[in-house]
């Protein structure tokens, strides 16, 4: 575990407060502020309900204001529009065929929910904000699945101005947007069409008069367009943020029913009364280290997620009687070394879609398909349920012709040292990186031997790359030996986006007992519920489609819970 990890301070716990410093009164509050928590309360205000938003960082936006801003939402407004066809029933049956075995008994209400509300929740953001989404060419990856579709599923946020926000009444709230890692100025369908990972310099001066015109205009785009839309929607509808504002503790009344919070803002006791209910969207638990250790055991390279995301949301239902579910689930990636907000961080790219590139296990054998959708998962397998790793650590194998093809792996090696490493023989190289010189060897003479048959007799490398090699010009398939000198390795364990375990909830968003009965007033959505689309994602944008689907499922069930109390 990486040193700047374990020394994460742990998380507050202790007994709930007794006595607040301020008294805050809504009618519902959100835990947090990334897309999911925003889709609830840009939700529930359009349904006039006064909705206060607590976020426990200084920034605005969590995990999705740093996010590429992708997208997957089945049976949407855009695809009928371009003429595809899709339905709710082919997106379930598509969940179904692609979800890991035993999931459907537990999963099945809630895939059925989120395949109903997915285009439901598009039409209400773009109905209440500035947000805009557009269709990408990207397919369903796992096309062999019944209900998979070549186009329509995928979005992308159009790119906002700073002239835009402010006409659409962002106010004050844009200085408190998250920053990105990202680069700005390319939009998501840029960054997949262009190749700009591969040929920067070349991208950059084909679109150089646009890339100009984004920076004079102050433009947003990818994630942080989707964030400063949603906060201009919910700053307008009249929801009220509260940021340095740190959740520790549920209000339960005597029958049990949830009707508001603790929280701490600088040093001060702060007690929110919210009748109608909170929500919690505070993100993954992958910043506590004693946690993430007890749910993936083995090495970690990065985590990308703001510091904050330390699991508050998970701590408080666990603390009020909540059944906790797939904590061993997560969104994982590669990534590469980088500096955000003057700290040690990363940036997740695939950087190994390359021909002349394999991943060798801790036995120096290669034990996936490199270019497999859900690599993640792979990476993440265990020996035994809940056990230990069973492959890494892990390394991405090649030669010196990789540099010639990324270019920009030099510049990211700038960022530690350590990253990667080089060596004159396959032999020195497993030396350095601790793997069995011969067998390393005998891996990459055979993968040698499939270039020049053409066919991968191990894993069957497929040259479309699972269809997203059309779309997504980063991806550089076919097959190529490794037989040039200096060779390289480059560690490729897991890098946390987000984990995706916490409350069990029902269809509509609210979180379950140990019981199974309902903890009434209390909802989980995004990456801190029991995610019913766990480390095997299902399309490049199944993190935020779902997060906010979920956000609008839970705020549309407030809105129908008051209306029949009338």
């Amino acid at each position: 575990m990486p040193t700047w990890l374990a020394d994460n301070p742990p998380a507050a716990t202790g007994p709930a407060p007794t006595m607040a410093d301020r008294e805050l009164h809504c009618d519902m509050v959100v835990v947090g502020s990334g897309s999911a928590a925003l889709s609830a309360a840009l939700t529930a205000a359009a349904g006039g309900l006064r909705v206060l938003v607590l976020e426990k960082s200084a920034w605005l936006g969590g995990t999705s204001a740093m996010s590429g801003g992708a997208t997957w939402a089945p049976a949407n407004l855009h695809a009928a529009a371009a003429g595809i066809a899709d339905s709710s029933e082919e997106a379930l049956d598509y969940l179904r065929a692609s979800a890991p075995p035993g999931w459907q008994s537990a999963e099945e209400p809630l895939w059925r929910a989120f395949s109903a509300a997915a285009g439901a929740m598009i039409e209400c953001l773009e109905g209440h904000s500035p947000v805009r989404f557009e269709l990408t060419d990207e397919p369903d990856p796992l096309a062999q699945y019944p209900g998979a579709k070549a186009r329509g599923r995928m979005l992308a946020p159009r790119s906002l101005t700073r002239r835009q926000l402010r006409r659409a009444g962002i106010g004050a709230l844009g200085r408190w947007l998250r920053p990105s890692p990202l680069p700005q100025y390319y939009s998501y369908h840029e960054i997949i069409g262009l190749d700009v990972y591969h040929h920067p310099l070349a991208s950059a001066w084909r679109l150089a008069p646009r890339l100009l015109w984004r920076w004079l205009s102050g433009t947003r785009s990818k994630g942080a367009a989707l964030i400063a839309g949603l906060l201009a929607g919910c700053r307008r509808l009249g929801c009220q943020f509260e940021r340095h504002a740190r959740a520790t503790h549920l209000l339960l009344d005597e029958q049990g029913r949830v009707g508001g919070l603790w929280a701490l803002q600088h040093g001060q006791v702060l007690k929110v009364l919210a009748p109608r209910g909170v929500i919690l969207a505070s993100g993954g638990f992958e910043w506590d280290a004693a946690r993430l250790a007890e749910h993936f055991p083995g090495p970690v390279d990065f985590i990308a997620s703001p510091r904050s995301n330390e699991g508050d949301g998970q701590r408080m239902a666990e603390q009020a009687g909540a059944q906790l579910a797939h904590m061993d689930q997560a969104n994982i990636n590669p990534a590469m070394p980088w500096r955000y907000q003057g700290q040690a961080h990363c940036l997740a790219v695939f950087f190994h879609y390359e021909p002349n590139a394999i991943i060798v296990n801790r036995h120096g054998q290669r034990f996936v398909n490199e270019f497999t959708f859900n690599l993640g998962e792979a990476l993440d397998q265990r020996e035994s349920p809940g056990g230990a790793s069973a492959q890494l650590p892990a390394w991405v194998i090649s030669d010196r012709s990789l540099l010639k093809r990324s270019p920009m792996l030099r510049w990211f090696h700038r960022f530690d040292s350590r990253w990667l490493v080089r060596a004159p023989t396959l032999a020195a190289l497993a030396e350095k990186i601790g793997l069995p010189a011969a067998q390393l060897e005998a891996t990459v003479a055979r993968f040698n031997g499939f270039c020049e048959r053409g066919v991968d007799e191990d894993f069957a490398r497929a040259g479309g790359a699972h269809g997203l090699a059309r779309s997504d010009k980063r991806i550089h398939a076919g097959l190529a030996p490794i037989s040039q000198g200096p060779f390289v390795a480059l560690p490729f364990n897991r890098t946390f986006l987000a984990t995706k375990g916490g409350p069990r909830t029902d269809e509509h968003g609210r979180v379950l007992r140990t019981d199974g009965s309902v903890l009434e007033g209390l909802y989980c959505c995004g990456v801190a519920m029991a995610n019913p689309i766990g480390t095997r994602a299902v399309g490049a944008g199944t993190t935020l489609g779902p997060n906010m689907t979920w956000g609008y499922i839970c705020a549309r069930d407030v809105l129908r819970r008051g209306e029949a109390w009338r």
